[in-house]
């Protein structure tokens, strides 16, 4: 990890390094642990879902978060883990002026880009039916409103269609174009249903594109090595830890009510030196006592 971070370099700048050099696989993280868990395993961006604050709160992906719960969860995550993070921001949290207050916010939280999407409020799940667009003339002015509000050059703002859904392929690669005219620093095109499209839409559209590698979903499941041949720079997996946390919890609270012991499943689950190890509790100790001892030193 070291050598991707420069003294004094941004996690935006890191972020657009990183992409220039091959694909970036962020995995989703859902809260600062998961974050941490994610760092350790060596990978070098996260994805906060949109979809994950939700689900994380109880609530259902329909535009029901606020902007000041998602950027709450981003400063978390940001307090944990010094990688670049790339946030779903649904629609922008409303039209024009709220989207300048969008980015603002995000970039004083420590995102390092943000994708937007051109769905109307509420939006839906990107692969589910029934979504409906703006006009491309909002969504433009959307992107205007995004990029002009940045104080950091590097801070990406990436533009998300869902047309593919709803205007075919041929509508979602018209409205990218249109959207990298407007300033968008890339495309994510949601919801694409064969390796042929994906192919079709990097070769039509070109620049940097985000692919959505979502479970159970529209889009056929294609590897980092696929993607990146087929000329696509980011990957995300959304919610594939969080489901996978879920299904376990799931289980255990299962388990537990049945049993009133958790004695039958030890094994599944981390022991105390091990989440300590994760959270790098003994180093939080240290500090104390170099503090504690520091004190008395200008106590004599």
């Amino acid at each position: 990890m070291s050598e991707l971070f420069k003294e004094g370099e941004s996690n935006p700048a890191v972020l657009r390094k990183l992409v220039s050099k091959g694909i970036v696989v962020a995995p989703g993280v859902f809260n600062g642990i998961s974050a941490v868990i994610a760092e350790r395993h060596g990978f070098n961006a996260l994805y906060l879902s949109g979809s994950g604050v939700a689900g994380a709160m109880g609530l259902p992906d329909l535009s029901l978060t606020t902007l000041s719960e998602v950027v709450e969860e981003v400063r978390r995550i940001k307090l944990v883990s010094k990688l670049p993070l790339i946030v779903d921001v649904d629609t922008g949290f409303g039209e024009v002026l709220n989207v300048e207050r969008t980015i603002r916010e995000m970039e004083r939280s420590g995102a390092s880009a943000v994708h937007m999407e051109d769905q109307v409020l509420p939006k839906k799940c990107g692969h589910l039916e029934g979504k409906k667009l703006i006009a491309p003339y909002e969504m433009v002015e959307k992107i205007e409103a995004a990029t002009k509000s940045k104080s950091n050059k590097d801070f990406m703002v990436i533009a998300r269609t869902d047309a593919r859904s709803v205007e075919g392929i041929d509508g979602a690669i018209s409205r990218a174009k249109l959207y990298l005219k407007a300033g968008a620093d890339g495309i994510f095109p949601e919801a694409l249903e064969t390796k042929e499209e994906f192919r079709e839409f990097s070769q039509k559209v070109g620049g940097v594109l985000l692919a959505n590698m979502t479970e159970f979903g529209k889009s056929p499941l294609l590897s980092a090595r696929e993607l990146e041949e087929l000329g696509y720079s980011i990957v995300i997996f959304p919610l594939t830890a969080f489901r996978g946390a879920l299904k376990k919890i799931d289980e255990m609270y299962s388990n537990l009510s049945k049993k009133g012991s958790q004695k039958n499943f030890l094994n599944e689950i981390m022991t105390r030196k091990e989440y300590y190890d994760v959270i790098n509790y003994s180093s939080f100790e240290d500090e104390d006592k170099k503090l504690r001892q520091k004190s008395k030193e200008v106590m004599r």
